[in-house]
């Protein structure tokens, strides 16, 4: 029977590869031991981040709403006397002033039929001159018996009907002085003035009911009124916060200073006030309607533009602020992070109120005294140390603001 070469080797010249493996494994894992824990010497410091106490300032709950302008006076120039359109006196879109001539209509029709019936008004008093004479002498020839009684009474009913004739030319001279007048169109009111809606030469119908031809539109431009509406909960604190005095006015207290910006402006530049509410809440949609004027005196604000109006809803009160980068965000819950005495970050969950000359108002959640990071969020964990740098709040909100703008 043949045995194997290595069932003749020594036990523990068999064992050495074994244990050469070992030593080889125990300096490998020495070795790692050591990279840790110069690792872990060479730890990186806390991250740097800008802090911040809140900023203090007397601040105004106010509430805003989208809009449109309208304007205070509109008005449909239309002829009050048909003819033809013989002239037009303005540019489309310009300014004009009340009194300032629009339109001609042909005069010569209407002057015609105003000779004519002048000249009506001259025969009806040579008329009436000549029933008066000859009742005066009816008169006398009743006393001496010349003419019966009845004779008399025909001359003075010819007297009285050649009066009412005079009257009744005189009016017609009246109104033919007025339809001569009408062919001259004047501006109602001032304000900017639309395009023409009929060319010279056309055959314009007036009157005061009817098809009548639209020439131009009119409207006002300085001031100008902002329509909008409130919901219900809103009126009500309005009216709260109006005074006893002003709420027994005719004005229930809603004469409230407002304040309004377009849609290409970044702030509330526009100063104006609430001059009307409504005196009834729309049952569909539980508001009410109201309105607010402004001085426009550039005439840039235009009837029918888009705006957001803001009203202050109750008296200034001191406030917190902090910058919008100090505010971070888990699901539905706002927090910021302060720093306390021993350097660690730790959340605090606030409510937001509104933005104000670029910080955001804390409502609820923060404290005067805390230290707030305002620069450095995204490095930074709660509980986790940080290495804290002092800054105010209105400088983070103004590099923030540099930053969005470049």
């Amino acid at each position: 029977m043949t045995q194997s070469v290595d069932g003749d080797r020594p036990l523990f010249a068999r064992s050495a590869p074994i244990v050469a493996a070992l030593l080889l494994l125990v300096s490998g894992l020495s070795g790692c031991g050591e990279e840790k824990s110069k690792a872990q010497a060479a730890a990186p410091p806390p991250p740097a981040v800008t802090v911040a106490k809140p900023v203090k300032k007397l601040v105004s709950d106010y509430d805003e709403y989208v809009g449109r302008f309208e304007a205070v006076d509109f008005v449909e120039v239309r002829a009050r006397v048909s003819g033809y359109l013989e002239k037009i006196h303005f540019t489309d879109g310009q300014l004009v002033k009340a009194g300032d001539p629009l339109f001609t209509i042909d005069r010569r029709p209407f002057q015609a039929a105003l000779d004519q019936s002048k000249a009506a008004v001259q025969q009806a008093q040579a008329n009436l001159a000549f029933a008066e004479s000859d009742l005066e002498r009816g008169k006398n020839l009743v006393r001496g018996t010349s003419i019966t009684q009845q004779t008399l009474d025909q001359r003075l009913q010819t007297k009285r009907v050649a009066e009412a004739t005079v009257a009744a030319q005189e009016a017609a001279t009246r109104q033919a002085e007025l339809d001569l007048e009408f062919t001259q169109l004047t501006a109602p009111i001032s304000g900017r003035i639309g395009d023409r809606r009929v060319s010279v030469g056309n055959l314009v119908t007036g009157g005061a009911a009817g098809n009548t031809t639209l020439l131009a539109t009119i409207v006002s431009v300085d001031p100008i009124r902002f329509i909008f509406t409130m919901d219900e909960g809103s009126y009500l604190r309005y009216l709260r916060a109006a005074s006893d005095a002003q709420a027994d006015s005719i004005d229930r207290g809603m004469t409230l200073p407002v304040k309004l910006k377009l849609l290409d402006e970044k702030d509330f530049v526009h100063q104006g006030k609430i001059d009307f509410v409504d005196n009834v809440i729309d049952r569909a949609s539980g508001t009410i309607r109201a309105r607010a004027e402004f001085a426009n005196a550039d005439g840039r604000l235009t009837p029918g533009m888009f705006g957001r109006i803001r009203i202050s809803a109750a008296p200034a009160a001191e406030a917190l602020l902090v910058p919008d980068a100090a505010i971070g965000t888990e699901q539905v819950r706002k927090f910021v992070y302060t720093v306390g005495k021993d350097d660690v970050a730790k959340p605090k969950y606030v409510t937001l109120g509104p933005v104000v000359d670029g910080l955001r108002v804390i409502t609820a959640g923060l404290a005067p005294d805390d230290e707030v990071i305002v620069n450095g969020l995204m490095r930074v964990r709660p509980g986790s140390k940080v290495t804290p740098q002092q800054e105010t709040a209105d400088a983070s909100a103004a590099k923030d603001r540099m930053v969005r703008t470049n």
